[in-house]
């Protein structure tokens, strides 16, 4: 199987084919060279469903639809896209804040998910991801990392970073929460998947949300950063509103 071959593949199975890769998130670049951040949640009870995404200039974050349901927001309500001067963030919970914080204080991406675990929701603890796109020295350089459960105990974090050379334009680095759906949901492993980012921004969301499952899709963004010394434009779909 050539590159193409894969990048397709990787796709098809593991978001066209997938009834449940949970949270999602993406860094690459569009076919015109600039930077792309994408991020979706999905939800299969009511608690996970009953949200929606919200852009707040350059800053994307999630919100109850229906806030009298609400039971435990700690896990389902945070600040998804932020941005500092030259960094661009996209996260799946609350350690977003953590990273600002500590670029602030001028530490790295991976010191700061050092001071955090995967989620503690048992059985599935679910993994955090977490990407960087980072343009304060020059050339912008990614940054990925999932805080996973250890297979032998749930109650220890593996965290696994890195920092792939930049895609070409066209192409982006994939994670997810999880492989599929299970019982309990098993979590990404592997390397970040190589996946396609063709066409303009609208036909990219339209693209991820028509993969994405048509039960268990909540919402989808996508940011894009034409200027790295500017702030990015989000557009955005809600399931619920």
């Amino acid at each position: 199987m050539d590159f193409e071959e894969s990048v397709a593949a990787n796709f098809e199975r593991h978001l066209a084919r997938n009834s449940y890769p949970g949270r999602v998130l993406v860094v690459g670049r569009a076919e015109d060279g600039s930077w792309l951040q994408l991020y979706a949640i999905m939800g299969r009870s009511e608690q996970s469903r009953n949200r929606r995404f919200v852009a707040d200039g350059p800053t994307l974050r999630t919100e109850a639809v229906d806030p009298s349901k609400v039971e435990d927001p700690s896990l389902i309500i945070y600040r998804a896209m932020v941005e500092l001067p030259g960094v661009y963030l996209v996260t799946n919970g609350d350690q977003t804040d953590t990273i600002v914080d500590a670029l602030r204080r001028a530490q790295t991406f991976e010191a700061a998910l050092a001071t955090r675990e995967r989620e503690p929701d048992s059985p599935n603890y679910t993994p955090r991801i977490s990407g960087m796109l980072d343009a304060r020295s020059g050339d912008p350089e990614v940054a990925l990392s999932i805080l996973r459960a250890n297979d032998a105990d749930p109650q220890r974090t593996d965290r696994v970073s890195t920092r792939p050379a930049a895609p070409p334009p066209g192409y982006g680095y994939l994670l997810s929460v999880y492989e599929g759906d299970g019982s309990p949901l098993p979590p990404f492993r592997g390397d970040p998947l190589p996946v396609r980012l063709s066409g303009s921004t609208e036909q990219i969301l339209d693209r991820y949300w028509s993969a994405l499952d048509q039960e268990n899709r909540v919402a989808l963004a996508v940011k894009q950063i034409a200027d790295p010394a500017m702030p990015g434009s989000i557009v955005l779909r809600n399931r619920f509103s």
